[in-house]
Formats: C-alpha cells, structure tokens, sequence
C-alpha cells in the first residue's frame, strides 16, 4: 500500500485499536466505518451485518445525520447491491452506482449516490456483513478499495469475537445452570426427602408418643430451616454479578455479605487494592470464590470461613480458607467435581488453582490469575 501518509496511519490504527480493545463490537465497528470514509475521502459510508429475516441486524451509517437517517426510515433490506454483497466475495467498485444491473432504488430522503465503493466482510468462505462508501471527488481508486478490504478484515475480526463471546456466555450459562441443579440434588433433595420421612415419624407418633413426637417435629423445624437457606444460597447463585460496574473486588464483598447473612456461619472478607483485570479472568475468579465459598458452606461444617483478595508479585490471588472437617482431594464426590471445574476455569485464564486439605485443619482454596498479558 503506497501513499498514505500520517492521518491515514492514525485512522488505521484507531480502527486496529478498536478491536484490540474490549469495546462493545457495535463500537468497534463504528470507529472502523468512521475510519474508512475518512481515510477514502467519502461522503457517505455503511457497514452492515445481516440477520437470518433478509434484514440487518445491525446497520450503521456514517456522513448521514439524525435527522437524515430518521427521514429516510427503516433499516433497507438484502436487495439490490446491498444482497450482492452478502452474496459474492468480490468487492464493487463503481463511478455511479445506477449504472450497475442490480441496482434499484432508494427512499425519498436518502441522499443521491453517485461513486460507490463496496466490500464483503468475510471470515474464510462465509460472508458475515458487508461495507460500502459512496460519493467522492473523482471517484474511487484502486488503493481506497485495498484499503477498505483491510478495514473489512478487521470488522471481521470484530464481529467474529462477538460471536464467540456470546458463545461463551451461552457455554457459561449452560454450565452454570448444570451447577445449580448439582446443587438442588445433592443438598435441597436429600434435605427435602428427610423432612418428609420427619413430618410423616411425627404425624404417626402425635397420638402415642408426645415427647418423641416434640422431638420429630424439632427436628422438621431444623431442616425446614436448613432447606430454606440452601435455596437462598441457590438464589444467591443466580444473581448476575455485576463485574464491570462494581469491580471485582466490591462483587465479591457483595457475595461474602449476603452469604453471611443467609448462613449461621462467620464469613471474612479481606481485600487489598484490586486493579482491573480482563472480563474473563474477573468473571473466572469471581465464579471460582463463589464455588469454594459454596463448597464449604455446604460440606465442610466450618464456623468460619476467611476470604482474601490480593496481589502477589505479577498476580491476582485469591484465597478461600475454613476451619471444618477437611476431605480427601484426591477422591471423589460432588466436592470433587467442584475442584475440578474450578480447575477447568483457572486454566482457561491462564490462571492455576490449588486446593490444600486436613482433617482436621479445613481447607484452603488458592486461585493465581496474571495481572496482564
């Protein structure tokens, strides 16, 4: 690429940038299309990402104002040029854009195109949306269509992290939702499942024998009281932190709090100065002291509980400590198969997990995530 000088680089680096950093991908898109008109001296640009209706899912358009756009109506459909591009992998370039075969119409206020520049966005064989400029001076060359085809291909950058994030978040939801129903079964069900024999022991013997009976029903209350907080804690569990508002530090002390006063266990919170870290390893750390913290309200009889966030050299750490029976970590279990996605998480964050238990003694969960990289 020859010619371009030191506002160009700028433009192109912004647009780089853009996708490099953890901006929303509607803004990352915009900062490219904003980048690409300038960069090719346009009057107007468009960048287009369809949906599976024959529409876009998003559309955006640069050059244009409010008040234009609002005038000119809905968002246009997959027809004419705007489907050839989501069709053939090959970029348009025009001096007027009427002269083209599959060119058709626009709405009464849509401004008069004349040059027009097109270029597919694709990620290998498939077509993911398309951008377009329209009306400069002298027409478009060879060089602006090598240039929007590199901006085209960090768009697709954009819009494939997109998908993937949002697959992540399904797999995390689907994986979350498996916890709990783990949770529901081993603790909620067997609690439930005593409570009823209790009720029943208590109904039989309310005739024959009042003081085992008293005694029957105290223990109803007992578990009744018991199956009620591990709901709570269940619910607790759905709460959507809210990581990026907060910080994690604060998503944390918020989870210790409403835990502590949902359980008839003491339950420490320490915290040093936390920077920020990326979503993924906030959102790991946060879902691996939210397991520890359950595991040991749920299996480990402790009365006391010490969560600590700090930083260690190069690393965040988090360490969940309690003073129950301890367990065998090498066995298995349901407590088990927490330590192992525990694990599954600090890896996929190039982060380390190590869990330490005596009985008696309690144990100690660590979690290690780098600060950067």
């Amino acid at each position: 690429m020859t010619g371009i000088g030191r506002s160009e680089l700028r433009a192109v680096s912004a647009a780089v940038l853009a996708v490099a950093t953890h901006l929303s991908v509607r803004d990352v898109l915009t900062t490219i299309l904003t980048s690409a008109r300038r960069l090719v001296g346009a009057r107007f640009a468009a960048l287009g990402v369809p949906d599976d209706a024959g529409g876009f899912a998003e559309f955006l358009a640069d050059g244009v104002s409010d008040e234009q756009w609002a005038a000119i109506g809905p968002v246009p459909r997959q027809h004419g040029l705007l489907g050839l591009l989501l069709r053939e992998p090959n970029p348009v370039r025009l001096d007027d854009i009427r002269e083209h075969p599959r060119f058709e119409w626009w709405p009464a206020a849509h401004p008069e195109l004349t040059s027009f520049l097109g270029v597919p966005i694709t990620d290998g064989d498939e077509i993911l949306g398309e951008i377009f400029v329209a009306n400069k001076d002298g027409g478009f060359t060879a060089q602006d269509e090598e240039m929007l085809v590199l901006l085209a291909a960090h768009a697709a950058i954009a819009i494939v992290n997109a998908r993937l994030h949002e697959r992540a978040r399904e797999l995390s939801i689907v994986e979350e939702r498996n916890r709990i129903a783990r949770e529901l079964h081993d603790a909620v069900t067997q609690k439930l499942f005593s409570l009823r024999l209790a009720a029943e022991s208590a109904a039989t013997l309310a005739d024959r024998d009042g003081p085992r009976s008293m005694l029957e029903l105290a223990l109803v209350r007992r578990l009744s009281a018991e199956v009620a907080a591990e709901l709570r804690s269940v619910v607790v569990g759905l709460r959507p932190p809210d990581l990026a508002g907060d910080g994690l530090d604060i998503a944390i002390g918020k989870l210790t709090d409403l835990l502590n006063r949902v359980h008839n266990i003491e339950i420490v919170y320490r915290a040093g100065a936390v920077p920020r870290l990326t979503s993924p390893r906030e959102e790991a750390v946060y879902r691996v002291s939210q397991e520890a913290l359950h595991n040991a309200l749920r299996h480990a009889r402790a009365a006391r509980i010490v969560v600590e966030l700090m930083v260690r050299e190069h690393n965040l750490v988090l360490r969940v400590s309690d003073d129950g029976l301890g367990f065998d970590v090498a066995g298995s279990g349901t407590r088990r198969l927490g330590i192992k996605s525990m694990r599954e998480r600090a890896r996929a964050v190039g982060g380390d997990l190590a869990v330490d238990s005596h009985s008696p003694g309690g144990t100690t969960v660590r979690l290690e995530v780098p600060l950067g990289g």
